[in-house]
């Protein structure tokens, strides 16, 4: 288990909100901008296909010109609505990216990371702040049995985002080996794949935030525990400090994730000056559908241990 405090997660919530606000902001100005080019030229204007919106004119280019994006539509296309929220994609893109998520049939949703679109909550957002960013970015699951035809399709793209969680190609029937080494092939051939599969391996497992522990963007009482004895005691040590965040070593979507206090928010001053006792009572919440429970410190002890 690695144990750190919620201010640790608050900055990176906090920049994926800035982004997401940069992205709608762009758009909202792209789309401004238009409709003040058009009001400039009302012959252009009178001539213009397009729709009206909550005030603002969306004109197809002249010629309905299409983007040029790459050829998947040898590729299973999973989603099960067509990518609502998503922006146009732009007619000549810096660069063309590639969304990739994975879809476990046995799951509802096909994951809890998912939505009934069939989507990861923050694809939409991330696909609209690369669109706004003059590149195009088309959503793609992957599908085991289309291995070698989304590897050739995969060619096409200078980048590929890769969203899929921990566990979830295996549970997909796929192999997350085979995936890995396929994404390391394209690596080879020029194309960027973030994150990689071997900054996954080194960097993907939580107690990568224990090595940043003593750097200013890290907290001190971030640990990671390999042994009962060495969960209880600094379990008990670290409680007594501030609120802590424990989380399973790999695993994503707030499963295994709980957010834990001291209801009697009783913590000392100084991290080391008192650990918890057994019977002190603990309030929890479950980051993966946020049911609370309240247990002592043994007892939640206890439930990790075994």
């Amino acid at each position: 288990q690695a144990s750190i405090a919620p201010a640790v997660l608050c900055p990176a919530l906090r920049h994926l909100a800035m982004a997401f606000r940069a992205s709608c902001r762009l758009a909202l100005r792209a789309a401004r901008s238009k409709v003040a080019a058009l009001g400039a030229r009302p012959a252009l204007a009178a001539a213009a296909t397009g729709a009206v919106a909550a005030g603002y004119a969306f004109s197809k280019p002249s010629g309905c010109q299409a983007p040029t994006l790459v050829d998947v539509s040898g590729l299973t296309k999973v989603s099960k609505t067509d990518d609502v929220g998503l922006l146009p994609q732009p007619i000549n893109p810096k660069y063309k990216t590639a969304l990739v998520q994975i879809y476990v049939p046995s799951q509802p949703f096909g994951g809890s990371d998912k939505s009934n679109s069939g989507h990861r909550y923050d694809t939409i957002p991330i696909a609209n702040g690369m669109i706004a960013s003059g590149m195009s970015c088309q959503l793609i699951h992957y599908v085991p049995e289309e291995h070698d035809a989304f590897v050739k399709a995969m060619e096409g793209f200078d980048a590929i985002i890769v969203r899929c969680n921990p566990g979830q190609i295996n549970a997909a029937g796929g192999e997350q080996t085979k995936f890995d080494d396929a994404m390391r092939g394209l690596q080879k051939k020029g194309k960027q794949v973030w994150p990689s599969p071997d900054v996954m391996t080194n960097m993907g497992a939580k107690d990568a935030l224990c090595k940043i522990a003593n750097l200013g963007i890290g907290l001190i009482d971030t640990f990671a525990y390999y042994s009962p004895e060495e969960f209880a005691a600094g379990f008990k040590k670290t409680m007594a400090f501030q609120p802590r965040v424990i989380k399973q070593n790999r695993g994503s979507s707030g499963e295994g994730i709980w957010i834990i206090k001291l209801k009697s928010e009783n913590y000392c001053k100084n991290f080391g000056d008192r650990s918890c006792s057994d019977d002190e009572v603990l309030e929890m919440m479950e980051a993966c559908d946020n049911h609370a429970e309240t247990h002592t410190v043994g007892e939640f002890i206890e439930f990790c241990v075994n």
